[in-house]
């Protein structure tokens, strides 16, 4: 039997290719309910291919945007609307087939309890909390145009930087997946230090 990771990121690479802009938006929208499809495989790729002429920068970074939103959203409503014990059973019963477990909620919901409305932000370049603090946004419920905004801007963020990652990089792009968890690191240092300064300017003119 062959190794189904890389029979996943076959998959990815072709969905890509072929795919195009609609192809970026179903994967990275996938993602975040099937979080072992990497945003570190697709996003990378898609800049590379930019970078060769064949997307547009602009274009792969709203598609890829536009599916973070809308597989967060979905996230979002179904918690919203199962409340938290049937959330928690669910993950519980049926989380071994997207590889999520109990105490990855608990994660998440440690995140939101933390950081609040940044959390969703921050969450973005954080593994597995990327996907899944839609859920305690959901169940609080943080305002839905306030969890758009907040994703929106965290994915700006993440898939900016993957996508650049890959059209610097040019045919050496997957060296970003050996790096990934370093990447998420400087990243969500970068977002913290814009956040701060955001603040800190907030501050300063009241």
């Amino acid at each position: 039997m062959g190794d189904p990771f890389a029979a996943l990121a076959e998959w990815v690479i072709g969905i890509v290719e072929s795919g195009g802009y609609p192809g970026v938006f179903f994967l990275i929208a996938l993602e975040e309910l099937f979080p072992p499809i990497p945003s570190e495989l697709i996003l990378p790729l898609a800049g590379f291919l930019a970078g060769q002429g064949r997307f547009g920068f602009v274009g792969v970074l709203v598609s890829a945007t536009a599916g973070s939103t809308t597989g967060a959203l979905v996230l979002y409503g179904g918690a919203r609307t199962l409340g938290e014990a049937r959330v928690r059973q669910v993950v519980e019963r049926h989380g071994r087939f997207v590889l999520l477990r109990g105490e990855d909620v608990d994660r998440a919901h440690g995140w939101f309890d933390r950081h609040g409305q940044m959390a969703v932000v921050l969450g973005r370049c954080v593994p597995v909390v990327r996907s899944l603090v839609a859920i305690p946004a959901g169940l609080e419920p943080m305002p839905v145009a306030r969890f758009v905004a907040s994703t929106v801007a965290g994915s700006l963020i993440w898939n900016g930087f993957l996508i650049g990652l890959g059209w610097w990089l040019g045919d050496r792009w997957t060296v970003v997946q050996d790096y990934g968890r370093y990447l998420e690191i400087a990243a969500l240092a970068a977002v913290a230090l814009t956040v701060g300064r955001w603040i800190r300017k907030r501050k300063g003119r009241s």
